[in-house]
């Protein structure tokens, strides 16, 4: 039997080869391109670590509200990140820390459910990487699979960002889990050219679009990927 289909078409998981990769400032910047062209996106960050209640502002989930114009009351917390930790470790640790657990089934029915609630582009923020462990079970992997929505993995040009990008597209394809797009983010002062990184991709990850986002135009590759997650 094949993969489900998601009840809305353009909803996607980002997820990432590790933490720190940009997937939140990736999301926002497709947030507001598809404001920018009247449209009325959403975006959820379900599984938070480091999260500091005093600034939530600080926060992935403040910087979402904030991009979609939303307030940033606790409810409207609440409504994008429901598992919020305070350390800032891999969700399992920092849960554990707090004494408290991830309910696995309970984020792939509120991921699948709000996913399907969206009447237009809708994004889930996937939390460190693709193997982050989620609990002593679950991997953000199983996570995406369970949740049946296609993905968009981000990578970065960093020396060694092969190897880490090839990994997780792989982990992925072992689970069925669809990837739409391999984002490839500039690396500050890499000793690796965004080109070459890319070029080295394409030869190894079959029929999976690359987008390069060259921050001497970032606006060109965020254009080129909000075209593609729209048009699925």
């Amino acid at each position: 039997m094949g993969r489900m289909k998601p009840k809305n078409a353009n909803a996607h998981f980002i997820t990432g080869t590790g933490t720190d990769i940009g997937k939140t400032w990736l999301v926002c910047a497709l947030l507001r391109y598809w404001r920018e062209q009247g449209g009325v996106p959403c975006a959820y960050k379900p599984v938070l670590s480091g999260f500091v209640a005093e600034n939530p502002a600080a926060s992935d989930a403040g910087q979402l509200l904030a991009t979609l114009g939303r307030g940033l009351t606790m409810p409207d917390v609440n409504a994008i990140a429901p598992w919020r930790f305070t350390a800032p470790l891999s969700p399992g640790m920092a849960a554990a820390a707090e004494g408290r657990s991830i309910d696995f089934a309970a984020l792939v029915a509120f991921t699948r459910q709000v996913a399907g609630d969206c009447p237009s582009s809708v994004l889930i923020e996937g939390v460190g990487g693709v193997m982050a462990p989620l609990d002593h079970r679950h991997t953000v992997r199983d996570w995406i699979a369970a949740a049946k929505l296609p993905c968009v993995l981000v990578a970065g040009s960093y020396l060694g960002s092969l190897s880490h990008t090839l990994s997780a597209l792989e982990a992925l394809r072992k689970v069925d889990a669809g990837v739409t797009a391999i984002v490839v983010n500039e690396t500050p002062e890499s000793t690796v050219s965004l080109a070459a990184t890319a070029e080295s991709l394409r030869h190894h990850v079959g029929k999976v679009p690359v987008i390069v986002l060259a921050r001497a135009n970032v606006a060109a590759g965020i254009a080129e990927l909000a075209g593609l997650l729209s048009s699925r």
